[in-house]
């Protein structure tokens, strides 16, 4: 989707009004000359004139462009319905979202002392440059939304063989894809399904991180039995263990039901790839998916540096 550069705004002080220039530049510190540039993760500020046209009704005049203090005034697109790590592009340079709103900062912003309200700190986005380049009125930016990609093993001698059905992989497929629907993320799924073999195991992890997976989910492999190695094959392709989300979920349904606490599921990170290791029961699934989706989100924010707290 294009998105259009209806202005391009500079301000050397913080707390003031922008003032539209005829182009900027976006370097690794953000825009070149902007007191809001530097090393961290709201380096460029947009607002939608589509934002700006709602809140002249409720200033009663006239708002220019840069006044609610953003670098780029953009139209087509509600930016404030973007997502963190949804990325701006074209061939000269790109940006990656960041932070959707900010607090406000009220009397030590001009717009805000003038009419008691601002519309950046609820529409207004920001974003890190991924790539520099120049900018100025009249180009325009391809909006490129995140795709979070799944990958999925599922580990089954019997299945893999055909002796039954393999449920637990597509339930994890099922979860995932309702749960980030609901917060308006795309997504995309591989799906594995292999017997309990640690040298089949540990290929595919290390295809999956390599291809760039965002999150893997295997399932089975983590009783006690004689044929249960998947924590033995992982836990040493991990960079590091998240061990708290595995134990409260052992503790939560080990207080009901005792055999839960023999599962020795794991949770880590490889490079910028999160991955948990699940029992193999499309019930057990489930009730792992209920603690471990909702906190996916805010772990790729964390592994790629933005301070969402």
């Amino acid at each position: 989707m294009p998105v259009k550069i209806l202005s391009v705004n500079i301000s050397e002080k913080k707390g003031t009004a922008k003032k539209p220039v005829e182009s900027i530049q976006l370097s690794d510190i953000g825009v070149i000359g902007d007191a809001h540039s530097g090393k961290w993760h709201r380096q460029v500020s947009l607002l939608a004139a589509e934002s700006i046209a709602k809140f002249e009704g409720e200033a009663g005049r006239k708002i220019k462009f840069g006044e609610f203090a953003e670098n780029i005034s953009t139209e087509g697109l509600l930016l404030h319905e973007c997502r963190p790590l949804d990325r701006f592009r074209n061939d000269l340079l790109e940006l990656e979202v960041t932070q959707i709103g900010k607090k406000c900062h009220g009397d030590n912003c001009s717009i805000f002392r003038e009419v008691g309200n601002c519309v950046m700190p609820k529409e207004g986005i920001f974003a890190r440059v991924i790539r520099k380049g120049k900018l100025q009125a009249g180009d325009e930016l391809q909006y490129i939304p995140k795709i979070i990609h799944f990958y999925i093993i599922t580990l089954s001698d019997r299945a893999s063989s055909g002796e039954y059905e393999d449920k637990s992989g597509p339930q994890i497929r099922n979860l995932a894809e309702k749960f980030f629907s609901g917060i308006k993320r795309q997504t995309s799924f591989a799906h594995h399904l292999i017997p309990d073999d640690s040298i089949q195991l540990s290929k595919l992890v290390k295809e999956a991180i390599s291809s760039g997976a965002d999150v893997i989910f295997t399932t089975g492999g983590t009783g006690i039995g004689p044929r249960d190695i998947t924590p033995e094959t992982v836990r040493p392709l991990l960079d590091k263990e998240i061990p708290g989300i595995m134990e409260l979920i052992r503790v939560k349904y080990g207080m009901e039901k005792p055999a839960a606490l023999l599962s020795r599921g794991i949770a880590g990170v490889s490079g910028k790839t999160l991955v948990y290791c699940l029992p193999g029961s499309a019930k057990a699934v489930s009730e792992y998916c209920d603690e471990i989706l909702p906190g996916i989100e805010h772990s790729m924010y964390m592994l790629e540096g933005i301070d969402s707290h």
